[in-house]
Order: C-alpha cells, then structure tokens, then sequence
C-alpha cells in the first residue's frame, strides 16, 4: 500500500479544487482511439472517466475501432483499403466492423462495471447507456473512389443524448450510424453516453463511420464544454519537422487554421493534420476547447483537465479575432473605455501620451472595431515579475468571462517574458483578484523600479499571482 504524505497531497489537492467546481456540470466528448484499446489501455482509460463522472462532467465517450477493424479483415484474408484516412467498407468489411465494434462495446461495459476493492472504481458506479443516436448518409464517390458502405454523420440526437447524460449516465457512442433509408455504415468512436453500435435509418441501412467525425459532430450538437481526442500522437509540435521539440501546449483557433491551411490533406492518424482539422471544425462549431492528447501517457486525460498546462495541445476558441495584442490606433479605444474608470477613481488617471508610448504593452478586446476591454503589462525583469494594469470591461459587457480572458492573456505574456510572477495594485476590486489566484502583499515588496513610484497617499493594495 502506497503512503500518502499530508504534505504533498493536501495542497495538490486544493491546487485541483478549483477545476473540480468548474467543470461540474460541463459536457466533455471524448474520442478515444482504437489503437489505445489496442495498446491494453481501456482499463486505466475507463478509471480515469469514471473520477470525471463522479466529479459531476457530463461524459460521452466516442470510440474508435481502426485496428480491430484490420484485424478482422486479416482473420478474413482481406486487406483494408483507405483513402484519405477514411477506409473504404465494402460488405466484408462492414461484416468485420460490426464484429469489432461488438466486441468493444462488450469490453467497454465490462470496464465500467469494475467495482474491485483498492482500485479507482471502488465503489463507482457509472451506468452506461447506448442507442441510435446517429443518422448517418454515405460518403459516396470522392476522387473517382468508391466509399460504399463508409458513411458521414448527418445528425446527432441531441435532446436524446442530453436526457441520458441528465439522468447520470454515461453516453458511448459506437461506430455505427444509420441512414434515413437505413443503410449502415460503421464509426469509429463510442461514448460515455453509450450509444448502440449501430445507427439506424427508417430502412436500417448502416454507415460505417470514423470515430473523429462522430466526436466532433456530437460535441457541435451537444454544445460541448470540451472535445478530447486520446490519440497515438502527443499533441502538435511547436517544430513540426523537429520530433524533439515542445507541444504546444495551447493553440488559438486562428493559428491552428492557419497551420492547417500549410499542411497536406492527412492520410494516417499521424498525421499532425489529421486530428488538428477535427479540433478546428468543432471550435468552429461553438466548442470552446478540443484537445489532441497522447493515450501512451498514463492520466494523460486527468493530466490535461486538471493541471494549469496540461499535456497535449489545445484548440482554444476565445474569439482570437477580437482578443489581440493592441496597436497605435486603439489609443483613442482604450482612452475612451477606461476615462470613466479613472473619474470615479477605481484606476489611476493615464496622460494620453503615456498610453501612446506604452501602446505595445496593452492587450484589448475589440467587437466590430469598438474596444470594451483592456490590460497591460509592465515588466520589470530584474526581479522576474510585472505588473497588470488598466484592466478594464466597459460595463455593459460585464460579468462574460471577458476580465479572465484578458487576465490569461497577461498571464500568457508574461510567461514569455521569463517573469515569475504578476503584481496589481488596486484599492477596490481586491476580491476579484484573489478569487483568481492573487494573494496579499505588503507594498515593500514591490521592486524598486516601481516602489519609488507608489503613491502613499491611494494607499493602494498589492496583490501578487506566481506563475510557476
């Protein structure tokens, strides 16, 4: 038995506290990956699923099939067939789909059903809940290539699905969908919100699906909180013809369309463009996170969910267009936002040329050319910290979540810089700060630079946030 040390494990335990309140509630789809099944790693997969649904997360779990499929057909003598990372079902692959996708549902449900002592799934207890909740239409002929019996989701029962995640259930979707004229096709994705492995049509035609297509739709449909891929990949590379370099650990939606606009069309799942245009369609589609994670790290879910960097690369939707480093023309903006803050006292009065020479330090908001928030950050190097200043949200758009993104943001920046920490001063939104990670200092110590310019008489309170 392992010993669990107070001093370790309580402020580990506070540190993931917040994330624990604010996903309650939320909706993640997960698309795990055939090859992670494959790899013998469903059981711990299936754990660390269960520790988010007992958290309140509202899981559907999409699974692939890919491997299994092939190896099916190799049983048969046969050799799969893709094109452009979709394979080409033909009726013995379809047969061999729906065998695969059988045995996995069986598998999945088995390992929801764990309950041993000594283990995460003592005394869990996760219904599983499937059914045709996917209309599915065929691929067709694409490039002179028949795709026969592979098919596309056409639509995500929704309301459905919803009503089974309310009800405490987890929602697997398997890799089957139905046609209209009930044609199957099969998809290689499942969910905690267990759907059949088939989709059906009012004839039952089946589709074979992929697992991507499906987790991605059902997030747009659901209006997910989060779309998760457990992938052989690691997550997108800062370098991508560098196999050592960093993850990009975040990706705003703006800079992944443009990668993937470099890149070729994907034709395995290694491909880093193969998962990317997934995460990019579902931020398209109103998802605001979806994250390319490596299923041959253990937790590696809990890992990104629960920790302030996590561990693959995430799609961040954050309306990138309007959130943006600010220029010399927005001066005229930020001074209009922030003149009746500074009448009524809440922040220092700003001389019109002090703002022109700082421009390149200020982070802003912009809707339809009109500025209705805005930050800076002022670094003092030598002592590894900066300071935030000017936050400010015009007051009709407060209490959106528009004050944190900024905050972030400034977070963001100064990382960059090599700071290890952020300072503000402030004398009446205190409370805003530290529910946000700052805490009190006293004004000695604030670096020298900025101490000399600290007025004693605003009496003004220092609230520092580390970094690191």
């Amino acid at each position: 038995m392992s010993v669990v040390f107070p001093h370790t494990f309580v402020p580990w335990f506070r540190a993931v506290a917040p994330y624990i309140h604010a996903y309650r509630g939320k909706t993640f789809v997960v698309g795990l990956a055939g090859e992670a099944i494959a790899a013998g790693k469903l059981n711990a997969f299936v754990q660390d699923l269960s520790i988010l649904h007992a958290m309140g997360v509202h899981v559907v779990l999409v699974h692939g099939f890919r491997p299994q499929v092939t190896e099916q057909l190799a049983a048969k003598g046969q050799v799969s067939r893709f094109h452009n990372g979709i394979r080409i079902t033909d009726p013995v692959a379809l047969d061999a789909a729906q065998e695969a996708a059988g045995q996995l549902r069986f598998e999945i449900e088995a390992a929801f059903s764990q309950g041993l002592p000594n283990t995460p799934m003592a005394n869990a207890t996760v219904r599983v809940v499937s059914g045709n909740f996917l209309t599915a239409r065929p691929v067709g002929i694409v490039d002179g290539v028949d795709f026969m019996h592979s098919g596309l989701v056409r639509r995500v029962d929704q309301l459905a699905i919803r009503r089974a995640l309310d009800s405490g259930a987890l929602v697997l979707l398997s890799p089957f969908g139905f046609s209209p004229t009930g044609e199957a096709r099969a998809i290689d994705i499942g969910a905690l919100v267990l759907l059949s492995p088939f989709g059906f049509s009012p004839t039952g035609e089946a589709f074979n699906l992929t697992m991507e297509d499906v987790a991605t739709k059902a997030a747009v449909a659901l209006k997910a909180d989060k779309l998760l891929f457990l992938t052989e990949l690691p997550g997108i590379r800062e370098t991508l013809d560098d196999p050592d370099s960093d993850i990009d650990t975040e990706m705003a939606l703006a800079d992944a369309k443009r990668l993937l606009a470099s890149l070729p069309p994907p034709a395995r799942p290694t491909d880093p463009a193969f998962y990317l245009r997934h995460c990019v369609a579902a931020c398209e589609g109103g998802v605001e996170r979806s994250h390319i994670l490596p299923f041959a790290v253990d937790g590696a879910i809990l890992q990104e969910v629960f920790t302030h960097d996590g561990i693959g690369t995430m799609v961040v939707d954050e309306k990138l267009e309007s959130l943006r480093e600010a220029t010399p023309d927005d001066v005229g903006g930020i001074l209009q936002l922030i003149e009746p803050f500074e009448r009524d006292g809440t922040l220092v009065r700003r001389e019109r040329h002090e703002i022109e020479r700082d421009v390149a330090n200020y982070t802003v908001i912009e809707h339809d050319g009109i500025i209705f928030g805005c930050a800076a950050l002022y670094p003092y190097p030598e002592a590894k910290t900066g300071e935030m200043a000017a936050l400010t949200v015009a007051p009709d758009s407060q209490s959106q979540g528009d004050g944190e993104r900024m905050l972030k943001r400034i977070e963001q920046r100064a990382r960059a810089m090599g700071l290890d920490s952020i300072f503000v001063l402030t004398t009446r939104t205190m409370h805003w700060f530290i529910k946000r990670g700052f805490h009190p200092v006293d004004a000695d110590w604030l670096p020298e630079a900025r101490k000399r310019k600290y007025n004693w008489d605003r009496r003004s309170q220092v609230l520092v946030k580390k970094l690191v």
